[in-house]
């Protein structure tokens, strides 16, 4: 056994797995767009998912909501704003009903969604940005500052817009010789990672428009690359060597020089996409083309980048949309999820970490990064810079004793979004509740409830019917809060048990 201990690296993420959804749950009769750009082509938000489709003419994108699945009309209404393909689509982190999209028109609009989705084309943006002399291929929103979104086109400029106004805030025109393959913010908004046609890693300042950091000919390969920033300052690169095998390498921004890690996959022609999780400092590629979804755990320890596993299925994906954290079910213990477009089909994959306990799982679930802004657009031009607001993602949680888990299940969620608060409210709210146990909380949630349903029957056709509705309703709501409190109450003191017992089992008590 000691011996294994030493092998085996101890990682709360050493199995998560990756499952397909069921075809009744995905959106069929998607014209996936064949545009040769590389890029997603999907976006996602906790409320909506868009997907860059074909058009006979211009450019178009299909917007539904989350909780859509089934036949698109071929008549549903779309975002086709645009006089070209669209390129690029990118949610606001800060709004779920605001999207940026990118075109070969070379102008980048931004839309506002209704809820609920779509009900008429729409084809007037709320703002036009207009700056660049080519094609538009690039998106990004500033992490932590209101309405700053950064743009880069074919014409090898980086464009930062406040867009509460329309205005160009800077412009970089001479910081890349070549076609600009991707740029990623860091993690408080202070600068940009680039990498360029010219094989270059840079590290751009937008405000000062200097290069910071530049690493020349970061893979040996001539295929395009991309790069992201990791939550302590690291930068992630994938690319191919010069025998076009495709790489991933980690970078310290300290010292460029030589590469923490390279690794060597395969020798397929599809460009590796990242998608990073901050929260669980994973990271997932997906190649346009591809049959798989490989995923990694990035650490201090050597080697650094440590290979989990693979999804694979018999389809190869067109492109992929990354959901947001805030928009995943906490309540089984799902970590992260893929929207995989196939051609004519948007399927969701879940990554899940297998857990016996239906306890929320707050190692699983660390505070992210929440919709408020941290600083003002104007702010943000002023110089000053702050990290992401976080937020607790236990408020959507639901125990799952009551039988009415999945009819309710959104509406804890919605309540913590809209506060931010998590579920402080509702351990505080409830300090004199915790006398009782969960069993018994759930036992008098079972006894309560069918008492207004034979009422409800007995007034069928009484005008007093939907106010008794109501009342019903807000008395689930009220006891799934009180049970849901509990929980969490019992939750956090089981984990104190378990470090108390750890440190008895070490010696160190």
């Amino acid at each position: 056994m000691s011996f294994r201990r030493g092998v085996v690296r101890q990682s709360k993420f050493r199995h998560v797995f990756a499952q397909a959804w069921k075809a009744e749950h995905c959106i069929d009769d998607v014209r996936v767009s064949r545009v040769t750009w590389d890029t997603g082509l999907c976006a996602v938000n906790p409320k909506f998912i868009a997907v860059i489709i074909e058009a006979g003419g211009g450019g178009c994108f299909l917007v539904v909501p989350i909780s859509k699945s089934g036949r698109v009309d071929q008549a549903c209404p779309t975002v086709c704003g645009h006089a070209a393909p669209v390129l690029d689509i990118q949610w606001s982190p800060h709004d779920d009903n605001i999207i940026a999209s990118a075109s070969e028109d070379c102008t980048v609009k931004v839309w506002q969604i209704p809820d609920g989705g779509l009900t008429s084309p729409m084809t007037e943006a709320i703002v036009n940005l207009e700056g660049h002399s080519k094609r538009v291929g690039i998106l990004a929103w500033h992490p932590t500052a209101f309405n700053i979104l950064l743009t880069a086109g074919c014409d090898n400029v980086i464009c930062v817009w406040n867009v509460g106004t329309g205005e160009l805030v800077y412009q970089l025109n001479d910081t890349h010789p070549d076609l600009i393959y991707s740029v990623c913010w860091n993690k408080d908004g202070s600068a940009v990672c680039t990498v360029c046609k010219d094989k270059a890693l840079r590290v751009i300042d937008p405000r000062r428009g200097t290069v910071l950091k530049v690493k020349e000919k970061v893979h040996d390969g001539t295929r395009p690359m991309r790069a992201v920033f990791l939550s302590d300052g690291k930068i992630l690169t994938t690319g191919f060597s010069r025998m076009s095998e495709r790489q991933l390498a980690l970078w310290d921004t300290k010292d460029l020089s030589e590469p923490m890690a390279v690794q060597e996959m395969d020798t397929s022609n599809g460009v590796l996409l990242p998608f990073y999780d901050p929260d669980t400092n994973m990271v997932y590629l997906c190649g346009k083309g591809d049959c798989t979804i490989r995923y990694f755990e990035v650490t201090d320890e050597s080697p650094y980048v440590h290979f989990l596993s693979l999804y694979s299925s018999k389809e190869p994906q067109r492109g992929a949309g990354f959901l947001s954290k805030r928009g995943v079910d906490v309540n089984k213990c799902e970590i992260a999820r893929f929207y995989k477009l196939h051609e004519r089909k948007v399927e969701p994959i879940s990554m899940t970490v297998p857990r016996k306990s239906d306890l929320f799982q707050v190692d699983l679930y660390p505070d992210t990064a929440g919709s408020e802004p941290a600083l003002l657009a104007d702010e943000w031009i002023a110089g000053q810079d702050a990290p992401p607001l976080l937020v607790s993602l236990g408020g959507g949680y639901s125990a799952p004793p009551s039988k009415h888990r999945d009819t309710l299940r959104s509406k804890p969620k919605l309540v913590s979004q809209d506060s931010g608060t998590g579920a402080a409210p509702l351990s505080t709210g409830n300090a004199a509740a915790p006398t009782s146990t969960p069993c018994s909380a759930a036992k008098e949630a079972e006894e309560e409830v069918p008492q207004p349903r034979v009422a409800t029957r007995e007034t069928d056709g009484n005008t007093e019917r939907p106010k008794r509705e109501d009342e019903l309703l807000n008395e689930l709501l009220a006891e799934m809060k009180a049970l849901r409190a509990v929980v969490l109450a019992q939750s956090q003191r089981i984990e104190l048990l378990e470090r108390q017992l750890a440190r008895i089992e070490d010696g160190d008590v």
